[in-house]
């Protein structure tokens, strides 16, 4: 004889899942932290044989070492310094800096300039750097009641800073 089971269908209850989830990505979405990247274009020395310099082009620099902040510009092999930003305390002049690099922009030789050199000593650190990028790069502007970036000199590339003249006079006397 064979005995009939009683088979029931088994129904699957997915409604508590539902409910949580219907919770679940709210809130994480909600929570979740957007964070932006930008990225730099910067030009670094190739270390190849030196290039042939145009004398006639004007090099904007900006030195960064660790008590002060230097614009200076070249030209016809001839360099003049634009500002001496001593540190406040203990942190660079950025405000400085950026005010100094908006006057220069107003000068008709920088107003098409793009392009700026930063000479950090060794022994900068990161967040320096990074602070002095930011601040040449654009600077806050009032356009029509808005607050915007306007574009200072966004071309950055790196090299090294020169010595001190101060410590090489002193070294040779």
């Amino acid at each position: 004889m064979r005995r009939q089971r009683n088979q029931e269908t088994a129904e699957l209850n997915v409604t508590s899942f539902m409910n949580l989830m219907i919770v679940l990505v709210p809130v994480l979405l909600l929570n979740m932290v957007f964070s932006q990247i930008s990225v730099l274009d910067l030009k670094l020395p190739t270390g190849d044989s030196p290039t042939v310099v145009d004398p006639k082009d004007v090099t904007l620099e900006v030195i960064i070492r660790k008590d002060s902040l230097e614009v200076s510009y070249s030209y016809m092999l001839q360099t003049s310094v634009v500002a001496n930003l001593p540190n406040i305390g203990e942190e660079h002049d950025f405000k400085g800096l950026s005010a100094a690099l908006q006057e220069l922009k107003k000068d008709p030789v920088f107003a098409d300039k793009s392009a700026i050199n930063l000479l950090p000593e060794p022994g900068i650190d990161y967040q320096t750097l990074v602070n002095v990028m930011d601040s040449v790069r654009v600077y806050p502007a009032v356009v029509v009641t808005s607050v915007v970036d306007a574009q200072l000199f966004p071309d950055i590339s790196l090299g090294a800073a020169p010595e001190e003249q101060a410590n090489t006079t002193e070294a040779s006397q």
